[in-house]
C-alpha cells in the first residue's frame, strides 16, 4: 500500500472517525462564519470612520447647523453614525428650545440636557451596532481550539485502542489514527487565529471611533450651550 496516499490530507479527512468528521464540519462551518463576519464587520468600520472623517470637516468647516442638520435628517442612513448623533442632538434641541420659548425662556439647562441625553443614547445605538458580532469572534477564538482539541483526544484514543487488535504495535499502525486527530487540532487553530486578531483589530478599531463620538458630544454640547444665551 501507498504509504503517502494513505497519508494524504484527503484520505485522512474521509477515513477519520465519523466523531471527527462532525467536529471537523463544525469547525469548517465556525471559520466561515467568522471569515464572513470579518469581511462585513471590516467593510463596515471602515465606512463608519470614513463617514465620520467626512461629516467632522463638514462639521467644522463652520457652516449653518440648521442646513448641517437638514441635510443629515435627509440621508441618515448615508450619513453615518457621527451624523445620525449630531441629528439627534440638534433634533432634540431644536424642539426643546420652541417647548421652552412657549414656557419658561430661561429653562436653557433642561433643553441643553435633553439634547446630551439623545446623543448619548444615539451613541450607544451606533456602538452596539459596530460592536454586534464582535462576541461571535471572541466565542470562536476561545472555543475552536478547545474543540479541535476534542477531535485530537477522540483520534488519538481510537488510534491506540486498535493497537490491541494487532500483535506487534508499530508506528506505521498509528501514524494514521494521529495524523488524522491532529488535522482537527489544526482546523481548530485555523479557525481561531483569524478570528482572534480581527476582534482584537475590531475592538481597536471601535475604540478609537467611540473615543472620537464621545468627544464630538462634548464639543457639540458646548456650541450649543453658547448659543442658548
Amino acid at each position: 500500500m501507498n504509504a503517502p496516499q494513505d497519508l494524504s490530507f484527503v484520505t485522512l479527512i474521509t477515513e477519520a472517525h465519523i466523531l471527527v468528521q462532525l467536529i471537523m464540519v463544525l469547525l469548517l462551518i465556525i471559520s466561515v462564519m467568522s471569515w464572513t463576519y470579518i469581511f462585513r464587520k471590516s467593510f463596515a468600520i471602515r465606512a463608519a470612520r470614513t463617514q465620520t472623517e467626512k461629516f467632522e470637516r463638514s462639521f467644522w468647516a463652520g457652516g449653518n447647523l440648521h442646513t448641517l442638520h437638514e441635510s443629515a435628517s435627509r440621508s441618515r442612513d448615508q450619513s453615518g453614525a457621527l451624523a445620525r448623533i449630531f441629528d439627534a442632538g440638534m433634533g432634540e434641541f431644536i424642539k426643546g428650545k420652541q417647548a421652552s420659548d412657549k414656557r419658561d425662556p430661561l429653562d436653557t439647562g433642561a433643553v441643553l440636557d435633553g439634547a446630551r441625553r439623545a446623543m448619548r443614547a444615539a451613541f450607544q445605538r451606533e456602538l452596539d451596532a459596530l460592536d454586534s458580532h464582535l462576541n461571535f469572534l471572541a466565542s470562536a477564538g476561545s472555543v475552536s481550539p478547545y474543540i479541535g482539541l476534542l477531535g485530537t483526544v477522540w483520534g488519538i484514543m481510537n488510534a491506540f485502542r486498535g493497537l490491541a487488535n494487532v500483535q506487534q504495535a508499530t508506528l506505521a499502525a498509528v501514524a494514521p489514527g494521529i495524523a488524522e486527530a491532529l488535522i482537527a487540532t489544526a482546523i481548530g487553530l485555523f479557525a481561531a487565529i483569524p478570528a482572534v486578531v480581527a476582534y482584537n483589530r475590531f475592538t481597536h478599531d471601535i475604540d478609537r471611533l467611540a473615543i472620537r463620538f464621545e468627544s464630538f458630544v462634548e464639543e457639540f454640547s458646548n456650541i450649543l450651550q453658547r448659543q442658548s444665551r
